[in-house]
């Protein structure tokens, strides 16, 4: 795992990433992934541009949602686009974007899927059901 369970040196690759692309200079595949879903997102841009996000703890609680689990996500769906992992995804995807016709706005219907399997395959301490998933997709 790029970063295991260290949350700085991740949120730090955000930054840097988002640093670079403002200030062209090259990227990485990585970094202009990152990149990417960051400049898709100017509600995030000054946050990324201070250390501030770094040590930052975004709870439900505070009423807060998390930057970097938000964008997060959105790699995260787009790496299983780019493999059609699960198996289906991509037809998923294609029928949402008909449907929704803005494909960062298909991504935030997706990522209420994800954020379901995930959640409930932690509170189950399995692997997340990409059957169960692929169907909520599908809904």
């Amino acid at each position: 795992m790029l970063f295991g369970n260290d949350r700085t040196a991740l949120r730090r690759f955000y930054l840097e990433a988002w640093r670079k692309l403002r200030e062209n200079q090259p990227l990485e595949p990585l970094e202009r992934q990152i990149a990417e879903v960051v400049s898709e997102h100017p509600e995030y841009h000054a946050l990324l541009e201070g250390e501030d996000a770094l040590a930052q703890d975004y709870t439900p609680e505070m009423g807060q949602s998390n930057p970097f689990l938000h964008m997060g996500m959105h790699i995260a769906i787009r790496e299983q686009l780019g493999g059609d992992r699960p198996v289906g995804i991509v037809t998923a995807y294609r029928a949402l974007l008909l449907r929704l016709g803005d494909p960062h706005a298909v991504e935030h219907h997706m990522m209420e899927c994800l954020g379901q399997a995930l959640w409930e395959a932690q509170r189950a301490g399995r692997a997340p059901d990409e059957a169960a998933y692929l169907k909520c997709l599908n809904r």
